[in-house]
């Protein structure tokens, strides 16, 4: 959780001091992935079942309790599960460099990298479906400068090789992302037809 701040006000530093720390990804998730992806768990939970999903046009949907708790789980496995594959994304889109990271590495690079989507999960407290969207477009933005920023640190190499390696890895988180937000949207925008 110390590199949160860091990350979000001088990026280039926080992610020289990232590199240097050999961090394991049971010390990552435990002391900053877990944390950070239960904001938009939490915040989601207590938007949908205290105002609830507004699809505009003044109609809401509240989600009953249950229905959001058991949303809520499945969406935390999501978003958990969502870090693990892009480590596996960066760990194979650098298979062909010379200071090749390893996986575990690669995974906690990912988590780091995805500190402003998580942060944006704050939006979720009003679930409105177009700010959450708006608010989503914009801390994915930031994720891409901080694939930028660390991509070069993190694999060795200069800036304009980074720039395609950032934007390929981008250009997949992207559809990783959607993916996460169809789901999103299914489970909490319609999940309480499921339960």
């Amino acid at each position: 959780m110390n590199h949160v701040w860091g990350l979000l006000a001088h990026p280039n530093r926080e992610m020289h001091d990232i590199k240097q720390e050999n961090e394991t990804v049971s010390h990552h998730y435990t002391h900053h992935v877990l944390l950070m992806a239960a904001i938009p768990v939490v915040c989601a939970f207590i938007g949908t079942t205290q105002i609830g999903w507004n699809l505009g046009e003044g109609r809401t949907i509240p989600l009953s309790l249950f229905t959001a708790l058991g949303l809520a789980v499945l969406f935390y496995a999501i978003i958990l599960g969502g870090v693990a594959v892009m480590g596996r994304v960066i760990y194979w889109m650098a298979r062909d460099y010379p200071q090749r990271p390893n996986l575990p590495r690669c995974t906690v690079f990912a988590g780091y990298v995805a500190t402003p989507l998580f942060i944006s999960g704050i939006v979720a407290l009003y679930p409105l479906v177009w700010l959450c969207v708006l608010v989503g477009a914009l801390a994915l933005v930031y994720t891409g400068y901080l694939l930028y920023v660390g991509i070069p640190l993190f694999l060795n190499i200069d800036r304009d090789e980074s720039l395609r390696f950032s934007g390929s890895t981008l250009a997949i988180g992207i559809l990783v992302f959607e993916v996460l937000l169809a789901l999103t949207v299914v489970l909490w925008g319609y999940g309480y037809r499921m339960f």
